[in-house]
């Protein structure tokens, strides 16, 4: 490996050096080869990995850290939190010379557990494990991981479950949290901290008139992005606090997310989430207003020859570029999700008939595109109980369609519409099995998620193409999943 390690330059105020506690018994869970072969990792280490995502083995290059930061929960300032059960245990550079953070999950508690145990167990992990390889092979950015090991030492949760450990790599673990926490505790540290933050992560902002304007337009921006793909895949990340986005538009911090299934924008996936604050229609405004409480920090940077009150009107313009970059991204993937030409007047107006058909009569999100693009509308008007709505809405589908080149359409709906996500009962099917020590569903559902826009016959099963049946209880996952 090539090691970085940055942010141990910043000044100590900002974390708490320690080692991993090892979890008692450590075995493997799943390796990651394709990932840890991007991150260079040698043959020595990958023969070492599950001492490596274990916590029994660390790096001479890096001592260990948990950072320090704060953050808004549900709307609600939290204060002071932190890494309370995970480690930064290495910064290396990667294959395509880029740094990525080694964090390691379930290590111990540490000064910022707020009386939690610094443990993860093992359902949390495989969640955690396939959802950032299914965004990643969807191709929206996100943290992934190298591995995750099980262990014979059991955490109390609900109920005595399975420890675990899961090494995660980001490009970026510093959160609009860290801001949060600067501002309120130690705003001396603001200026270095900002700088630093540009110089790793947005060096093109330096050479910018204003470095600090144009920095938090591009986190704005690509936090826009990170959002719109979410909303075209149907993910909702299920807990979007002010310490679980990072600066980078990567995704991070999604236990109790969910894939959504039917089309319900007003779903609740999360269960700790009482008044569906972080549903997914909810995300796009909810972005928006994380972001606005992030300026609000940047406000003491104004240059010494800036007016205040000019620093806070340009820093407030800032944030007016995230609607119009959101929709922009979104309209654009809809349409192509649709076939439908982004150039046509009429395209986006059509694509929204069909979400409203979706949503009224209960289809499947992922499967009704999938139909659409096959050419399978009799399959679609079957499921429909209002057939005229879908019957009015094909007939303006096929005349926008119409004397264009349907072939180029076809081949972009096909790179837009996945025929597999991980859906909850799939990630609960695995769980359980891993439980009693059988990886074997992980195995599967990693092979077959690695390639989610590619038809693999010969390893789905029936269970991977549909929602449950209405008369069987949903996966209930939580602030604990």
């Amino acid at each position: 490996m090539h090691f970085n390690p940055r942010y141990a330059s910043l000044p100590a105020k900002l974390y708490h050096h320690q080692m991993p506690v090892p979890l008692k018994g450590a075995k493997a869970g799943h390796f990651n080869q394709a990932l840890a072969d991007e991150l260079q990792w040698s043959a020595e280490d990958q023969a070492a990995w599950v001492e490596i995502c274990s916590g029994q083995k660390t790096f001479a290059e890096f001592e260990p850290l948990a950072m320090v930061y704060a953050g808004h929960q549900f709307g609600q300032w939290a204060g002071q939190l932190g890494d309370g059960r995970g480690l930064l245990i290495a910064q290396i550079v990667d294959q395509n010379n880029q740094t990525i953070d080694l964090h390691l999950k379930g290590a111990g508690s540490t000064p910022y557990s707020r009386m939690g145990d610094g443990r993860a167990v093992l359902r949390s992990v495989i969640r955690e494990y396939l959802a950032g390889h299914t965004l990643n092979a969807l191709g929206i950015p996100s943290s992934n991981a190298v591995g995750f090991t099980s262990s014979e030492q059991s955490v109390q949760r609900e109920k005595l479950e399975p420890g675990a450990m899961m090494l995660r790599t980001s490009d970026c673990h510093i959160r609009l949290g860290h801001f949060e926490w600067i501002n309120q505790y130690q705003g001396d540290l603001l200026p270095e901290f900002t700088q630093k933050c540009i110089e790793w992560h947005y060096p093109d902002c330096l050479n910018a008139e204003q470095p600090i304007l144009a920095f938090a337009t591009q986190v704005i921006q690509r936090t826009a992005v990170m959002i719109s793909h979410w909303q075209l895949v149907g993910f909702a990340h299920g807990v979007m606090n002010t310490d679980n986005l990072n600066i980078t538009g990567s995704t991070l911090d999604f236990g109790p997310y969910g894939f959504m299934e039917r089309f319900r924008p007003n779903w609740i996936n999360n269960h700790s989430d009482y008044q569906g604050r972080y549903t997914y229609q909810q995300q796009p405004s909810i972005g928006h207003w994380n972001l606005w409480n992030w300026l609000n920090n940047l406000v003491p940077l104004c240059p010494a020859d800036y007016d205040k009150s000019q620093w806070k009107e340009d820093l407030a313009q800032c944030l007016e570029h995230f609607e119009p970059t959101f929709l922009e991204h979104y309209k654009l993937g809809l349409n192509q999700k649709m076939g439908l030409p982004s150039f046509h007047k009429d395209s986006f107006d059509c694509a929204m008939a069909f979400l409203r058909i979706l949503q009224s009569e209960q289809l499947d999100y992922t499967q009704s595109f999938l139909r659409l693009q096959q050419h399978d509308y009799e399959a679609i008007l079957d499921d429909c109980l209002d057939r005229r709505a879908f019957e009015n809405f094909l007939a303006q589908y096929q005349s926008i369609r119409e004397h264009q080149d349907t072939d180029a359409l076809d081949t972009d709906m096909a790179k837009a519409n996945p025929q597999y996500i991980l859906r909850n009962h799939m990630a609960q099917k695995a769980i359980e099995l891993a439980e009693r020590n059988d990886f074997s569903e992980v195995q599967r559902l990693f092979t077959l998620l690695s390639q989610p826009y590619t038809k693999q016959p010969e390893l789905e099963q029936p269970e991977d193409l549909a929602p449950l049946p209405n008369d069987v209880p949903e996966v209930m996952v939580s602030c604990s999943s």
